[in-house]
């Protein structure tokens, strides 16, 4: 079995340690069972051009040790493919690998990897675009803009909640017509979010990654106070028991507006012509999923 290793060289937990050192580590844990282990430390664009061509190459497995933004240009090459995708949590949500239950510790992450099980699970498509968990607008699309001003703070807890506050006071309500699996309406929003299989109410978690469905959740409270309250909910996990704050299950979701829109698609924010098409891409791309969880 071939592996490539491509990491994110500027991830904050392998900021000031020797790039040697990082490669003989990753090599010495996944090269297990006689396979054939190569780590490539890249920056910036090249961290694009690394995973690209680590798709075209004869590699089995192909790793990725970076945040969301990165797994989702590995899942994006990925889908449909034999080759398997290995998640290493380097970023600042690791969305995809909290739901894998990847641990957070490169070394302890590396562990689990080399004990991991492939396992098929669910994408989504935005207009034609792979994505691995969320896709949001309005307050969502603030929070990446937000959390991209608020990097230099000390903590996640205090950089999540500085970019929450940021993205509720810039927050306006839209009005788009939402076709869920055939269902119109009209509505009038300041978030609206579109998932990839159901989340929970703890901590924004995924139970099931393979379920073969899309959740679209908004937000529709017009009032100050119930919107911050809606946001507060929305970081906290208790959006579930909201009223104001309304979620259906579909397998296809279409958004139409007269203007394009910002969308935050796997924390990575672009500028989107309308309508916008959600489709889920049932057990699309094969990942690594630790052992114990598989």
């Amino acid at each position: 079995m071939k592996i490539l290793a491509v990491l994110n060289a500027r991830a904050g937990s392998l900021l000031g340690r020797d790039g040697n050192e990082i490669r003989a580590l990753v090599e010495k844990s996944l090269a297990k069972d006689g396979a054939e282990v190569s780590v490539k430390l890249a920056s910036g664009k090249d961290i694009v051009r690394e995973i690209q061509k680590g798709a075209k190459s004869d590699c089995d497995v192909l790793v990725v040790g970076g945040g969301d933004g990165s797994v989702n240009c590995a899942a994006s090459q990925l889908a449909g493919s034999k080759k398997t995708l290995g998640v290493l949590p380097l970023g600042t949500m690791n969305l995809l690998a909290r739901d894998l239950q990847m641990p957070n510790r490169l070394e302890d992450a590396l562990d689990a990897l080399s004990r991991a099980r492939p396992r098929d699970i669910d994408l989504a498509r935005l207009n034609g675009r792979v994505f691995h968990t969320i896709s949001g607008l309005g307050f969502f699309s603030q929070m990446a803009r937000a959390r991209e001003e608020v990097r230099g703070l000390p903590s996640k807890i205090v950089q999540v909640t500085t970019a929450a506050w940021r993205a509720f006071a810039r927050a306006e309500h839209f009005s788009v017509r939402i076709d869920i699996d055939g269902n119109k309406r009209d509505i009038e929003t300041y978030a609206l979010l579109v998932t990839v299989n159901r989340f929970s109410g703890d901590a924004w978690r995924r139970t099931a990654l393979d379920g073969g469905m899309l959740e679209c959740h908004f937000a529709t409270d017009k009032t100050a106070l119930k919107r911050f309250k809606a946001g507060a909910d929305l970081v906290t996990g208790g959006w579930r028991k909201n009223p104001g704050i309304e979620s259906f299950t579909a397998s296809r979701v279409r958004v139409e507006r007269r203007r394009r829109i910002w969308a935050a698609t796997d924390g990575e924010l672009s500028r989107e012509h309308m309508p916008l098409e959600y489709v889920i891409a049932p057990k699309a791309l094969r990942v690594l999923v630790p052992e114990e969880n598989a």
